[in-house]
């Protein structure tokens, strides 16, 4: 459960700051803020209107200059990456059944066409669902590999983020992942426990408050 609540651009200043203290490598892959006429360029393209706090996010980061485990589940990925990925999925799904309608009653297609991929890594995403109805904006995962799934993630981008924040400002974890810190600096995030990231020592990332 979030230990606060704020809007995205606070959220991002939380792990801004974090990062600049504990893991400064990590926080030079932060891309700037993407460009307004982009963002709504996209927008058009996919016709898919992004919520205001995917919008606010990218007024803060247009996702990472490199690949970088930044995020406990897949790293932000920059504008430009949004569409392609959509565009490619779009294209895979088709019209065949087997990929663009559920496998069951209840349960979610491998790609719908108004999901943003804000989020990506060797094909597998995290996707806003921005379907009409009372879950529009809701954050779930997309992989390559099978159907999607919402039923652990979380009811928006900013609560996903505040969760963020918060484990990094507070301790503990969001969902089953922990914030560590790898011999080079850089934040890296591993389920609870882990002691090691090939071969090397990971050692549990401090507090804010210097736990």
């Amino acid at each position: 459960m979030s230990l606060t609540s704020s809007t995205v651009r606070a959220s991002w200043a939380r792990i801004d700051a974090w990062l600049r203290t504990h893991a400064p490598a990590s926080a030079r892959l932060l891309a700037p803020p993407a460009n307004p006429d982009e963002v709504e360029r996209v927008q058009v393209e996919m016709a898919v209107r992004f919520p205001e706090d995917l919008l606010e996010s990218l007024g803060c980061h247009d996702g990472l200059v490199s690949w970088a485990n930044i995020l406990p589940e897949q790293p932000p990925i920059p504008l430009a990456e949004i569409v392609s990925f959509w565009r490619m999925s779009v294209e895979i799904a088709g019209d065949d059944p087997d990929l663009c309608e559920p496998h069951e009653e209840g349960g979610e297609p491998w790609w719908h066409p108004q999901w943003i991929p804000w989020a990506q890594s060797d094909g597998d995403s995290q996707v806003i669902d921005m379907r009409e109805g009372p879950q529009q904006g809701r954050v779930g995962s997309a992989a390559h590999d099978e159907t999607a799934s919402f039923a652990d993630g979380w009811p928006s981008l900013s609560a996903y983020l505040n969760d963020v924040a918060d484990v990094l400002d507070h301790g503990g974890t969001v969902g089953p992942w922990a914030p560590f810190l790898t011999t080079d600096g850089e934040l890296w995030w591993s389920s609870e426990g882990e002691t090691e990231l090939n071969g090397l020592p990971l050692a549990p990332a401090p507090t804010s408050q210097g736990g």
